[in-house]
């Protein structure tokens, strides 16, 4: 079994308080636009990242990770990259890739929405996180945790940080 904190949309602002949601993590996933290196230091302190470039990152950014990221975790076939919608939604460079190869999670970031859904068509599920950062136009910072264990993805839950606007300093 494996403990997954997933976040996105940092855009380099590493709310005080992601340390006590992410404790006893056996890994973190980041869905882009992290903004700044040291937002992966941080949380590399936590648990071991896995993670993808989006649209706002620099060449430093761009250089350790990629835009796509394939891989199994548990018996669950991965699919992470920034920028690629949404069931019924997906942009066409995602859409081909799900539609030649789908995988069973496929997770994305960069609308700062939130959301959580099952594609009955290409039958996986799908997740964004929501942003956690302060710059967008989301009201609510948010994270998700969730577990998997033998192919089954389960205990999912939604962390909200706090309203975009109010910086945690704690």
């Amino acid at each position: 079994m494996k403990r997954i904190g997933l976040i996105s949309d940092t855009h380099g602002h590493f709310e005080k308080s992601i340390p006590q949601y992410f404790e006893g993590m056996d890994e973190i996933w980041h869905a882009g636009d992290v903004g700044d290196v040291k937002i992966i230091d941080e949380l590399e302190t936590i648990a071991p990242v896995r993670a993808v470039y989006g649209n706002i990152d620099g060449r430093i950014i761009r250089a350790m990770y990629s835009k796509d990221l394939r891989f199994e975790c548990e018996g669950v076939d991965v699919f992470m990259t920034h920028i690629g919608g949404y069931p019924g939604r997906y942009n066409k460079r995602v859409r081909e890739i799900i539609q030649t190869q789908p995988p069973h999670l496929y997770i994305c970031g960069h609308s700062h929405i939130l959301k959580v859904m099952p594609d009955k068509k290409y039958g996986l599920l799908h997740m964004n996180p929501g942003a956690a950062g302060i710059h967008g136009f989301h009201k609510m910072k948010t994270l998700l945790r969730f577990t998997i264990d033998g192919g089954k993805i389960d205990n999912l839950e939604v962390v909200e940080l706090g309203p975009r606007g109010k910086i945690d300093t704690k």
